[in-house]
């Protein structure tokens, strides 16, 4: 069993040691989209540990991954993926995954065909500017909730950080897209971030889905309305203000279009208007709308 975390961390070993099991684990992952395999296959890269080719790869998606390397089949997920494959875990593992979970930390099991044969677990590193940007959502009344596949536990540790009261853990990525059906229910427009490719269903479904650029996997930002190329949530809040203001300008804009129309086509049935300046004041309405849309351009949110 290995641990591999940003911020460092202890190893643990069954009978294989630490360099083979990422070399498989890196091997197995290569061709997922998944954030934590390509953090698994980026710290094989960074060890220098050989990553082999898969001759075959199978995703299930919110569960795991099958591939076959050097005609060794492997299985990397959770325990419901290793479980649905007929592969049995000890207690001593659970109790081990049960502790990663209390500390934050997903874990990902590899297994063949004799069992589980390591683990590898990584520790989310918190974003600084996540917690001000919910603080700062929150004091526009909006309600910020968090859906993942990863354990409750985990969710639970990392949600407390930055203030994130609704989590809704361990669902599947069918099961996102029904919670925010749900909230749409509830006549609620909903903004989805991800960055997955299990948050890809979601990311359409929701009133604005907003992918995370440089990071993101090529489905999460296809299926996305905006892609933050920076990466930067602290832009979320600026985001919000934007849309606030856009649809006041929109709003504005419509009704000062009626408000020349209504007096251009009353004045033209006083005679006061002809053809000539009725055309006039179309054109200057007309420029007065852009110009109201053109403050929007550039502009800054504190």
């Amino acid at each position: 069993m290995m641990f591999i975390s940003k911020r460092g961390g202890a190893s643990f070993f069954f009978n294989i040691n630490k360099k083979e099991l990422l070399s498989l684990a890196a091997s197995a992952e290569a061709k997922s989209e998944h954030p934590l395999g390509k953090a698994i296959v980026a710290s094989a890269k960074e060890k220098e540990v050989s990553v082999m080719e898969s001759s075959v790869f199978k995703m299930t998606t919110g569960k795991g991954i099958y591939a076959e390397v050097s005609n060794r089949k492997l299985y990397c997920g959770n325990e419901k993926f290793l479980a649905e494959n007929s592969i049995s875990l000890d207690q001593t593992i659970h109790a081990e995954l049960e502790r990663l979970r209390t500390q934050g930390k997903a874990s990902i099991l590899i297994a063949d065909e004799t069992g589980c044969v390591g683990m590898i677990a990584l520790s989310d590193v918190l974003r600084p500017e996540a917690k001000s940007m919910v603080a700062r959502l929150a004091d526009m009344n909006t309600q910020t909730v968090l859906l993942t596949g990863d354990n409750k536990k985990t969710a639970d540790y990392f949600a407390s950080q930055v203030g994130i009261s609704e989590v809704r853990a361990d669902l599947l990525p069918e099961e996102k897209v029904q919670n925010i059906e749900k909230l749409q229910s509830d006549h609620k427009t909903v903004c989805m971030i991800g960055d997955g490719v299990n948050d890809a269903p979601a990311l359409k479904t929701a009133s604005i889905g907003v992918a995370m650029g440089s990071m993101g996997s090529d489905i999460a930002v296809e299926a996305a309305d905006i892609a933050l190329m920076s990466d930067d949530i602290s832009k979320i809040p600026y985001l919000k203000r934007l849309s606030n203001s856009t649809v006041k300008t929109i709003k504005a804009s419509i009704t000062l279009s009626m408000c020349i129309n209504f007096l251009a086509v009353t004045f033209s049935v006083m005679g006061m208007l002809t053809p000539t300046t009725g055309a006039l004041v179309h054109n200057a309405g007309s420029c007065f709308v852009v110009l109201i849309a053109a403050l929007l351009y550039d502009r800054k949110f504190e």
